[in-house]
């Protein structure tokens, strides 16, 4: 069997789970349960991995917790970010769990256990409330203790029934592919309320490889709005990790999806110290103002969403939106997620964002906003995209990528809203598409009915529009007609009725004089 074949039956056995074991309680909520399942079992075999530090005499699992030390915890802590006592395990606590009549306590006080582990050490803010979602007492399990323990336990032994090998390196591609498998898969099927923490690993290569194109190493990577965390670890995936010196910077305001990122970074093997994803609302309490500039900026904020504005006359002044004078409007934030991006960018990197297309050429604020943007040659491109490519939306939007070491004043726009293969319910983008985008992208060249590279006066002149159909004509698919070819067609098949016509009449006359004649 071959490592895709593999990965997919990995898949088809997860999905089944995750169908199998909800119910009645709704798929969109019970994602918790199995995503959660699913990285207990992996940070216990993780941390197994490390105690055992490739020592087959040790088996951590079958240790008393009695032989560990507070110097043993101490050091193991401060590596990991948090310990698990053997007793702990994820193999030893889904041995007996069929039978447990306490089950679902036992497991509240080991996640509260695993979290608390962390206090006091510089991970306790990358641990604490990880298994939040995870509510072994919830009344969706069930209303008696009995059906909570039942349910929790089918949880268990499905995940324990996974083939994810021994622990390695591969495993734990596996463990990750498993779980963005798991997230898109319920991302899919809860519509919008999915895509909007859900980037399709598709998109998220082409803005990963926009935002790092041509830098040979970065000093860390942002997400201002980074739901599941799945645009930053497609940046790890597409390029060696030794080049992202400093890490994984993300903000995200959903709690919930909070949650899944920071557990997401683990489960790509991101140590607690390699990444640092917060809670909060990124335009009105944004972090990380201490850490930037960052050289590589990803994201797929909201569309359109209302946030405060000119409600807050202190905005105005805030040093991400005075420069451009003007605040994006109360009804639509999606400015204001770009010019946060943009003052967080370094003077060598890029920002590759994903935006609504109305903003593009819409008039007011946002056009004003343009204004700054261009005059300050801050747009290096603009991508179109084909519709139908996220979760939750048939919209086609529109990736702007920023920059501030342009060497000219041009803009380039590229129309790739015909480049997708058509799937069951949504389109994608194949490698082939992505690197058809990255090679005009790279060359900045002209190519008929794909791409222009726009001088400043031309979008001047436009009213700063930079919607990428007003200077990319679109190709005619129509069928070219050849007149004087149907002209002549026409003319023969007049020709040919004139004749039949006249054979016709002639038969008829002959008809009609014998008639006369008997």
């Amino acid at each position: 069997m071959t490592s895709s074949q593999q990965r997919a039956a990995l898949q088809r056995q997860i999905w089944a789970i995750a169908n199998d074991v909800r119910g009645a309680v709704d798929g969109w909520d019970f994602k918790q349960y199995v995503l959660g399942t699913l990285f207990y079992r992996f940070i216990s075999e993780n941390f197994s991995s490390y105690i055992q530090a490739g020592d087959d005499s040790i088996n951590y699992a079958e240790l008393p917790d009695s032989v560990i030390t507070p110097e043993i915890k101490d050091d193991a802590t401060k590596t990991k970010g948090y310990f698990i006592y053997p007793s702990q395990l994820f193999v030893n606590v889904t041995k007996n769990a069929l039978g447990n009549e306490s089950l679902n306590t036992d497991l509240a006080a080991i996640f509260a256990a695993i979290e608390s582990s962390a206090n006091g050490y510089p991970s306790e803010g990358d641990i604490k409330g990880l298994f939040a979602d995870f509510d072994t007492t919830s009344n969706r399990l069930g209303n008696t203790v009995k059906d909570k323990n039942a349910r929790l336990a089918a949880v268990l032994k499905g995940v324990v029934g996974l083939d994810l090998g021994d622990f390695h390196g591969s495993q734990i591609d596996l463990f990750g592919d498993a779980y963005e498998f798991l997230i898109s898969n319920y991302a899919a099927n809860a519509g919008k309320s999915g895509g909007e923490f859900f980037t399709p690993q598709h998109v998220s290569k082409l803005i990963a490889q926009l935002a790092m194109h041509g830098q040979t190493s970065v000093n860390k990577i942002y997400d201002p709005a980074c739901g599941s965390g799945s645009l930053l670890l497609q940046a790890k995936k597409h390029f060696d990790a030794h080049i992202i010196e400093e890490g994984f910077f993300g903000q995200e305001i959903n709690h919930t999806t909070y949650n899944l990122a920071r557990m997401n970074m683990f489960l790509h093997n991101i140590n607690y110290d390699k990444f640092n994803i917060r809670l909060g609302n990124t335009l009105i309490d944004p972090h990380f103002g201490d850490d930037k500039p960052f050289d590589a900026i990803v994201s797929n904020p909201p569309y359109s969403v209302k946030w405060v504005g000119a409600d807050d006359p202190t905005l105005i002044n805030d040093e991400r939106f005075a420069p451009a004078g003007v605040l994006a409007p109360k009804s639509k934030a999606d400015f204001a997620f770009v010019l946060h991006a943009l003052s967080y960018l370094s003077s060598k990197g890029r920002a590759a964002i994903v935006c609504f297309p109305g903003i593009f050429y819409r008039g007011g604020a946002e056009q004003k906003i343009r204004k700054y943007l261009v005059d300050n040659n801050y747009v290096e491109t603009v991508i179109s995209l084909a519709p139908n490519l996220f979760y939750g939306t048939t919209i086609a939007v529109t990736i702007l990528v920023l920059s501030k070491h342009k060497t000219d004043t041009t803009t380039q726009f590229i129309d790739a809203s015909g480049l997708f293969k058509k799937e069951t319910n949504n389109n994608t983008l194949t490698d082939a598409h992505v690197e058809e985008i990255m090679q005009v992208f790279d060359s900045k060249a002209n190519v008929d009915h794909l791409a222009r590279s726009v001088p400043f006066e031309d979008i001047a002149a436009n009213d700063y529009n930079l919607s990428v159909s007003s200077y990319v004509e679109a190709k005619d698919s129509r069928e070219v007609v050849d007149i004087a070819r149907i002209n002549a067609e026409l003319k023969s098949t007049v020709t040919k009725i004139d004749r039949l016509r006249a054979e016709i009449d002639a038969i008829v006359a002959e008809i009609e004089g014998k008639e006369l004649g008997t």
